[in-house]
């Protein structure tokens, strides 16, 4: 009998093997992007000092109010948006991507896209 591996278990090992040369600084954090079934969670992180700088996600009340009735695509848009925001106005204008192993479509996209339309360079 065939036997695989959880997705997740593939996805640590991808995220791990990444991190060991993607970090963030006080000058250029990391902006890491994390997705459950039902929401999706964006952290802007200094490494060095190991503290979240900014963070949003659909968990956050005002933002759960905005995507109540959009897809998850279109949700995670904005929660990109409302990262960079949060970053911008702790005086962040750049930051490294760190998708956490998740393959660049779909939601994890539509974060970073919400984030460059914000301000955020990367």
């Amino acid at each position: 009998m065939i036997t695989k591996k959880d997705k997740n278990v593939d996805r640590k090992a991808r995220h791990e093997r990444v991190r060991k040369k993607v970090g963030g600084t006080a000058q250029k954090p990391r902006l890491n992007v994390y997705r459950s079934n039902q929401h999706i969670y964006a952290q802007v992180i200094d490494d060095v000092a190991g503290v979240t700088i900014a963070s949003a996600s659909t968990v956050d009340k005002e933002i759960a109010a905005q995507v109540k009735d959009l897809k998850k695509s279109e949700a995670a848009k904005i929660v990109g948006a409302e990262a960079a925001k949060r970053a911008l106005a702790k005086g962040i204008t750049e930051a490294v991507f760190d998708r956490g192993g998740y393959i660049y479509t779909g939601r994890v996209e539509q974060v970073a896209a919400g984030a460059r339309e914000a301000g955020l360079k990367f």
